[in-house]
This record gives structure tokens, sequence and C-alpha cells, in this order.
């Protein structure tokens, strides 16, 4: 019996910029909330964690770059550090604020969530040859890097 990966995809007219994004969109949000769910992780748990894997923001800072108000990032620090995923710390700039950092637990959760992402994507685009992965990553790293860039977003990495 063939599995639907045995056989080649019908070719499929251009779904045009929008529609394809979309569609693509839905199924990376899907692969990752399947995957974090294993974990019994929310997507926005897992970004969290995948954040403060090379980075130790102030939860101002990491609520600009979830998007969340001041509220929703303090719960859910509040609900890492019950799970003993993330650590609180008072800022050494800012005696009123405070860093989040990951735990080694934590720390080796979001590794598992992200290799099991990683596999899930690199089997979702196996079909492109070499060459259009890469350019696919480069796009999509533009993509990105712009937005983040229009929020003041830095996407660069702290040196550990």
């Amino acid at each position: 019996m063939t599995s639907p990966r045995d056989t080649a995809p019908p070719a499929a007219e251009d779904l045009g910029l929008v529609d394809a994004l979309a569609q693509l969109s839905f199924l990376v949000q899907n692969a990752l909330a399947e995957i974090a769910g294993e974990y019994d992780l929310s997507i926005t748990q897992t970004r969290l964690l995948g954040i403060l894997r090379d980075r130790e923001p102030t939860m101002n800072q990491l609520g600009h770059h979830l998007g969340l108000d001041k509220s929703s990032i303090t719960g859910l620090v509040d609900r890492a550090q019950r799970r003993g995923l993330v650590t609180r710390t008072p800022s050494t700039v800012d005696r009123r604020s405070f860093q989040v950092s990951i735990t080694d637990t934590g720390r080796q959760l979001v590794e598992q969530v992200a290799d099991r992402f990683a596999e899930r994507i690199e089997r979702c685009v196996e079909p492109l040859p070499g060459a259009d992965r890469k350019r696919l990553s480069r796009m999509a790293t533009r993509i990105v890097t712009a937005d983040a860039h229009d929020r003041g977003i830095d996407l660069r990495t702290d040196p550990r």
C-alpha cells in the first residue's frame, strides 16, 4: 500500500501570493500546535521558550517580542515558572524590571520540540530541490527580518 508521500502531488495551479502564504502559515502553525500539544505546551508557551533559548529579555521586551500586553505576559511567565521552565530575576539595569531566563528543564523541553518541529518542516519541503529550499529560506528570512525591524525587535541573539 502506498502512502500519500510515496506518490508525487498533483500539479497545483498557482494559489497566488496571499493564499499560498496563508495556507503555508496554517500548515506551519498546525504542525507547531500539534507538536507543542504533545509536550503540554501552547504555541505561545513554545514561542516564549524559543525566544529564551538565546536571550534574557525583560518582561517588557518579552511582551513586545510576543505582541502581548503586561498582564498576559505576566500570566504566561507565571505558568512557565510554576512548571520550572523559566526563572525571573530582578534586572541589573532597572530595579523595577525583571529579566526572564530559561531553566535547564525548559531548555531541554524546547530543544525536543524544536527537533521534532524541524523534522516535520523538513518533510514538508522535501519535494523542493535544494536550490529552492535555500531560496525559500532566504526569502522568509528577509520577510521576517523586515517585519522585526519595523516592530523594533532585534532578532540577533545574545552571545552566551
